[in-house]
């Protein structure tokens, strides 16, 4: 059983490497055997984590640019032989209240995380085809939120400041069709493409430094807990393996239950 989570010999791309749920998502697939490109637009950030990749003897590269760059995804993926996993996960968003926001602000969330998704696998396509053909399938992962799912309850964040912004669900939510699509215009290539809806997983700082906000959010769901970073480990590497095989245009719940109610 083992072996249907493994990768090695496999190359992947994980778009917002650095960040807090993008590191995890990158250990996971370098233990797994992937030589692992980390993408990001933070070069010196791309870099000391690829160091500390590095010094635990994984195999990684840095690609430092932004994804929402349509001509540098294009230049990047024309130039890959082969890929074997693409992780959309990297988000743009600057949160603003209500009142505040600008459609302006909804373009650049969207672009950052749809857009620049549906560029991705199309620029990949080619590298991804020949994966599939040299392994048996290739697998797409977009990484969205369950606030694409449902509506953040404003009840939750005493501080506007910690509310979810309002552009950042309604991108997500396009993200989770997007993935249908392209799971239905890929498959016959053997190219699998799934979402990983995360739930809540706020950054260590932020748990540690508000506990009552933790505990509202515990108490959403029905495992009566947050998530840690580590546990988007496993979720991701299921859908990226061998073991997810038969798994494409699915969207795969990583929030305690939160959603489920």
């Amino acid at each position: 059983m083992s072996a249907l989570f493994r990768l090695d010999g496999c190359s992947a791309f994980v778009s917002g490497a650095a960040g807090h749920l993008g590191r995890e998502m990158s250990a996971a697939l370098c233990e797994a055997g992937a030589h692992v490109i980390l993408n990001g637009r933070d070069e010196s950030r791309l870099k000391d984590f690829a160091g500390e990749m590095r010094a635990q003897n994984h195999s990684v590269d840095v690609a430092a640019f932004d994804v929402a760059d349509s001509e540098r995804v294009r230049h990047f993926f024309g130039r890959i032989e082969r890929l074997d996993v693409l992780v959309n996960n990297a988000v743009s968003m600057t949160p603003r209240p209500f009142d505040e926001l600008s459609v302006a602000d909804f373009a650049v969330t969207y672009a950052s995380a749809v857009s620049a998704a549906f560029e991705a696998v199309r620029a990949a396509r080619p590298a991804l085809e020949r994966a599939a053909q040299l392994r048996g399938e290739a697998s797409v992962v977009n990484v969205a939120s369950m606030y694409g799912l449902v509506a953040p309850d404003a009840r939750l964040y005493a501080d506007a400041a910690q509310q979810s912004p309002f552009h950042y669900g309604p991108a997500k939510a396009a993200l989770l069709q997007l993935t249908r699509h392209l799971a239905a215009e890929l498959g016959r290539q053997r190219i699998r493409v799934n979402a990983l809806v995360p739930g809540p997983f706020p950054k260590g700082a932020v748990a540690a430094g508000d506990s009552d906000f933790v505990r509202r959010l515990s108490e959403k769901t029905m495992l009566g807990r947050i998530g840690s970073a580590v546990e988007i480990r496993g979720p991701l590497l299921f859908l990226a393996a061998p073991a997810s095989s038969f798994v494409t245009g699915a969207a795969l719940r990583t929030d305690g239950g939160w959603t489920a109610w």
